[in-house]
């Protein structure tokens, strides 16, 4: 286990692809989405004990859920949960996190990773990780982890590499964001794409370097109260801060923009648990292909994914490829194909049913 090895899980998002279930007060990164006794915080978080001490784990979330993050992960003190006072995308986050861990440890490396994905090769992952990680320590580059494609999933974005079969750990050449079914059907077939995982591993210089270089207006912010950080004027300047930084993700601000970027292309058994339809596709299913977490009786119904409350009995008939999800104050009904209208749901339950819906 190494000293200088930090992970950064970025845990701020509402998860509004995933509504009902994802709420503004209790996002999907905090709830037992798989069933499983631990939630996708939690789960995130215990993937990387082998890999740093566990306060070198620093958690980045909006300042709301600092007691949902205490009550997950209670071996965190204050100074590893990192409070957003507004959501400003992956980049001012990261800037935060990068600047902060620098402040303690200018030879940290850090692992960035969502809070809701899912990985299930532990050992696999544990070991492309060092494998990344001893790569940043020792060279300037930015990488992320590289996924195979199943499927042309048009939720996802793709990496093309060069492929250099003398290189394990492989240059990008371009960067694709949420291709339509047709070009991500084109990536598929020419074997040199990869899904983006959102996982990065680089070391502080390097990160620090590349917002200099990338987005010099969001590294002058944190290099001028960088002496605030880790101390208790710390949250007063990310206030401050977070007020001047512009909404921008890393993928746009940094990673498409350098030519330092790197892909170890990773079996991990990843999912980005992102929408229904991931969680639909990852889960065992019954003799008709549905997916049920709650007391539910079905009939004449298949292809469904069904997550609804264990004390209230549903029953269900002449179902096919539906999404049913109860939570709360909310009952949902939706075409499994369609899910992609399930923000537009939530932002019409807003404004048309107020935010208690959502």
């Amino acid at each position: 286990m190494d000293k200088n090895t930090y992970v950064v899980i970025m845990a701020g998002g509402i998860g509004s692809r995933f509504w009902p279930f994802s709420r503004t007060n209790y996002p999907k990164q905090f709830h037992d989405v798989l069933g499983i006794g631990e939630s996708m915080l939690q789960m995130t978080a215990k993937r990387f004990e082998n890999i740093c001490p566990p306060e070198n784990i620093y958690i980045v979330t909006n300042k709301d859920y600092k007691e949902l993050v205490k009550q997950q992960l209670p071996f965190l003190d204050d100074n590893q949960i990192l409070l957003e006072p507004i959501g400003r995308n992956t980049a001012p986050c990261i800037a935060y996190a990068s600047y902060k861990i620098a402040q303690l440890n200018p030879d940290a490396n850090l692992v960035v990773t969502p809070s809701d994905h899912v990985v299930l090769k532990q050992e696999v992952f544990t070991e492309v990780i060092q494998e990344a990680v001893a790569a940043a320590d020792k060279d300037d580059v930015l990488i992320t982890l590289g996924i195979t494609p199943s499927r042309p999933d048009t939720g996802y974005g793709y990496i093309q590499y060069i492929n250099d079969e003398a290189q394990h750990i492989k240059k990008v050449k371009t960067f694709t964001e949420k291709p339509n079914l047709e070009l991500a059907q084109m990536f598929l077939e020419s074997g040199d794409f990869v899904w983006n995982s959102g996982i990065f591993i680089w070391s502080v210089k390097s990160i620090l370097n590349a917002f200099r270089q990338q987005l010099p207006e969001i590294s002058e912010i944190f290099e001028e109260g960088a002496s605030s950080l880790n101390t208790p004027s710390e949250q007063n300047f990310i206030t401050r801060a977070y007020s001047h930084c512009r909404n921008v993700s890393i993928d746009y601000g940094i990673m498409e923009k350098v030519d330092n970027v790197y892909v170890l292309l990773a079996d991990i058994g990843w999912s980005d648990l992102g929408t229904w339809n991931s969680l639909y596709t990852i889960n065992d299913k019954d003799d008709n292909g549905n997916v049920i977490d709650g007391q539910v009786m079905l009939y004449d119904t298949k292809d469904c994914i069904v997550k609804t409350p264990k004390e209230r009995l549903v029953v269900l008939q002449g179902l096919e490829d539906y999404i049913v999800a109860e939570y709360d104050n909310v009952l949902m009904i939706c075409k499994k194909s369609e899910e992609q209208k399930v923000k537009e749901f939530m932002a019409d339950a807003k404004s048309k049913k107020g935010p208690e819906y959502i």
